[in-house]
């Protein structure tokens, strides 16, 4: 019997099935080379899976972030994809990025910025899944802030109103109490001319009953003191009913101001302003606060996993085989390189034998 060459590489009858091949496809491996290490199908199939999953969430967080900021399924759904796939190749790259090959601290420094920036993809995606998961309670919480944003909104109105109609009010105050004294001093020579009729002794009537001269002219009196307020007030009306259009323009503009602002208000439920309640709702509720946590901590986990997989699983027939291809192509390539520098050479010595001749 001839003795054969043992392959390293131990072929099988074994074929991958196409679910099989999608997530392996999925996981960024070279499906080539996977083919020939069947003992490595599970683990970058369950990689695989990890980003497919991932990428899933992903669409799913970013459509119920984009519906809250466009309120329309079909511009939500096409940016949720975009974003989907976004993540999914950001994610197989890096998983496929790391090489297995090398020192155990080269393998480290090489993992510390893809698990940051896988980290920080987690939160991303976190967010607006744990908005959804605590919909309810973030929807009162919104009411709350809106109710205490119309409160701030009222009493800044009231402060505007003050300053704009003060000069107003002012003077419509120093008008009326003008008008008091003019109603004081007629209803004092009312008084008095009542007095002095019926003969009641005081500082200022004779004390004698009956409409004697005194009365005359305390009814002179009281009819020029009547005079005087009715001239006032014939002449002060036009200002008062100036000062009243005024100030009624300083409420009218508020109210309307108001109202609109209002109405942005009753608006007030976009995605910053969810991130607000839900943040709001961790400081007030340790329970949710811990639940927020836990949820992030989970997408973060699900993120970094794939990382964490290929950073901790042993060397591979995969591995020895990826390691040989590119190197391979390295030595191809050199070797490309020096002939091409050769060629070179020796037309330029060529080249220079015939000048010389």
């Amino acid at each position: 019997m001839k003795n054969q060459k043992i392959n390293p590489v131990i072929q099988t009858a074994h074929s991958m099935n196409w679910f099989q091949k999608f997530l392996m496809i999925c996981s960024g491996s070279n499906i080539h080379i996977l083919r020939k290490t069947p003992s490595e199908w599970n683990k970058f199939a369950g990689i695989g899976g990890i980003v497919l999953f991932t990428a899933v969430f992903a669409t799913l967080s970013a459509g119920y972030a984009m519906f809250t900021i466009f309120d329309n399924i079909w511009t939500s759904g096409g940016f949720a994809i975009l974003w989907g796939l976004m993540i999914f190749n950001l994610d197989r790259y890096i998983v496929s990025s790391i090489k297995k090959t090398g020192t155990w601290w080269n393998q480290i420094l090489m993992a510390i910025p893809r698990l940051i920036l896988a980290t920080f993809l987690g939160i991303i995606i976190s967010k607006p899944l744990e908005l959804k998961i605590f919909e309810k309670e973030v929807n009162k919480q919104l009411n709350t802030i809106i109710q205490k944003n119309k409160t701030q909104l009222q009493a800044e109105m009231n402060g505007r109103i003050l300053q704009q109609s003060g000069p107003f009010d002012t003077e419509k105050k120093q008008i009326q109490n003008k008008v008091v004294e003019y109603q004081k001093s007629y209803d004092s020579a009312s008084v008095e001319l009542e007095k002095e009729i019926l003969g009641k002794q005081s500082g200022l009537t004779s004390g004698k009953i009956g409409y004697g001269t005194n009365a005359k002219r305390k009814a002179e009196l009281k009819e020029q003191r009547r005079q005087d307020l009715e001239n006032y007030q014939k002449q002060i009306g036009p200002r008062l009913e100036y000062l009243d259009k005024e100030v009624s323009k300083v409420y009218t503009n508020i109210e309307k101001e108001r109202d609109k602002t209002e109405t942005f208000e009753d608006q007030f439920n976009g995605f910053a302003a969810r991130l607000q309640a839900l943040d709001e709702l961790g400081k007030n509720s340790a329970i949710i606060g811990v639940a927020a946590a836990f949820i992030m901590g989970l997408f973060i986990t699900l993120e970094i996993s794939p990382v964490l997989v290929k950073l901790i699983s042993s060397v591979g027939p995969y591995d020895y085989l990826l390691e040989k291809t590119e190197n391979d192509f390295k030595l191809y390539a050199k070797e490309k390189i020096e002939k091409g520098n050769a060629l070179t050479d020796f037309r330029i010595d060529d080249f220079k034998d015939k000048l010389g001749k």
